[in-house]
């Protein structure tokens, strides 16, 4: 298998990485749900999701670090990285090895573990830059709805990847 990284796949890999970082921008502007403080649909994991499927796990990932870069650096500030960060690649590190060993398995399954494990990293900064466990309480309400969240990304980007294989 070529390892080389063609112009057309660094080209593909830009506009996904745009268009995550664009649906995670859009997404700032929803409203705050009130009785989930803090807690977003995380709309650009359809993108997530629709990479680890399709292309080389160290692409999916820098595609994902991009994402997370710019989306720090555009609309919610460098404090928020250390939480996107460890949420988006402690997701990557479960999808990855999952979506290799299970490949017939649907891409919502994933997400949803994903979208768990993604809380999992953010709970863990949380409690890394807080010095304190009391955030780990806020954990089952995240993954609660985080699940809820990670199925409907996952099933946008089945939906997403049935769509291009037309």
């Amino acid at each position: 298998m070529n390892k080389k990284m063609t112009v057309g796949r660094l080209a593909e890999l830009s506009v996904l990485t745009a268009a995550a970082l664009i649906i995670f921008v859009a997404e700032l502007q929803f409203p705050e749900l009130p009785m989930a403080p803090g807690m977003k649909l995380g709309l650009a994991n359809i993108i997530t999701v629709f990479c680890v499927y399709r292309y080389r796990p160290y692409e999916t990932a820098l595609v994902v670090a991009v994402r997370v870069f710019l989306g720090a650096l555009f609309a919610s500030g460098f404090s928020a990285i250390i939480f996107s960060a460890a949420g988006a690649f402690l997701c990557l590190a479960g999808m990855i090895p999952l979506s290799r060993i299970f490949p017939k398995m649907p891409m919502w399954v994933c997400s949803v573990i994903g979208a768990a494990l993604h809380n999992i990293g953010q709970v863990a900064a949380a409690v890394a830059v807080t010095g304190t466990f009391a955030v780990v309480g806020y954990l089952p309400v995240l993954i609660a709805f985080g699940c809820a969240a990670g199925a409907f990304t996952g099933v946008c980007a089945q939906l997403v990847s049935e769509r291009l294989k037309r």
